[in-house]
């Protein structure tokens, strides 16, 4: 007689008795992991796919420009619009000034119209003895008494000493600031008196001609970005960095669509100040 079956004797002992149902043995199902096709960073933020360059130069190298536009054009749509519309972006290529010299001379330029800071950077020249004269322990020997004879306020002749002092002390050096990181010399800049966030990006973009520089706190970049994407509100930092994140690693230039896009608009002191800062720079390298 044919001996049952395996599987038989395990169904005939079911029927016997349910509770052994319990007992026999299930391969476990493999689960199948779903895999985003959307690349997120740590924030859960989309990650930009196309493939940034490894090495970016200054904006004054030659062909940098074109790459950066050719770049911008893959990556942002809207953004390609701007660039068809508008000039390329332009940097002085000659010698850039001293570092010093530079920031020195964006505060004198804050918050001044240019016609202004220009006669009160002529009168700064003429006391210390021209830009040649325009050195950390030089600018410390002037008083605030003398420096407020020639219209510089008591705030702006401390930041200037602050700045000078910087530099005496070694916390700055011109060559430091040429060899720093982005974050680094953001965060040693802005631990000079007078010294804020806009200053520092200003000085970037338009004396060290980084090409990777988003300034957050500018009017005229935040007002552009509002209207370039349809916000419904101007938006702060964090949003900022969020939908700028596809300009990297040429955040600068996307920028200066910005301020192009609002003067188009014909919006009012949203570039004022940037035009100031950047002939004040491009002067100085001259």
């Amino acid at each position: 007689m044919r001996r049952p079956s395996k599987i038989t004797t395990i169904v005939n002992e079911i029927s016997q008795s349910p509770s052994n149902s319990s007992k026999i043995p299930f391969r476990p199902q493999k689960i199948r992991k779903l895999i985003s096709k959307t690349p997120v960073n740590d924030n859960n933020n989309p990650v930009n796919p196309h493939k940034p360059p490894k090495i970016v130069k200054p904006l004054t190298f030659e062909g940098e420009i074109d790459l950066a536009l050719q770049y911008l054009r893959r990556t942002d749509p809207l953004l390609a619009t701007l660039i068809d519309k508008h000039r390329p972006p332009t940097f002085d290529s000659s010698p850039p000034s001293p570092p010093f010299l530079s920031l020195a001379k964006s505060i004198l330029y804050q918050q001044l119209a240019v016609n202004a800071a220009k006669s009160i950077y002529n009168r700064f020249l003429s006391l210390i003895g021209g830009e040649e004269s325009v050195l950390p322990d030089t600018v410390l020997s002037i008083s605030p008494q003398q420096l407020r004879q020639i219209g510089i306020s008591q705030r702006k002749a401390s930041y200037l000493h602050d700045l000078a002092d910087k530099y005496v002390t070694g916390v700055l050096s011109d060559d430091s600031i040429l060899e720093m990181d982005d974050e680094m010399l953001f965060e040693r800049l802005t631990s000079v008196k007078g010294i804020g966030p806009w200053t520092v990006h200003m000085f970037m973009i338009f004396s060290l001609h980084k090409p990777d520089v988003l300034p957050v706190s500018d009017l005229g970049v935040r007002k552009g970005v509002k209207a370039l994407y349809g916000l419904n509100q101007l938006p702060g930092d964090l949003k900022m960095e969020e939908v700028c994140e596809k300009w990297r690693p040429y955040r600068s230039v996307g920028s200066w669509y910005m301020w192009r896009l609002m003067e188009a608009k014909g919006a009012k002191g949203t570039s004022s100040n940037v035009d100031a800062v950047a002939a004040s720079v491009e002067a100085a390298a001259s």
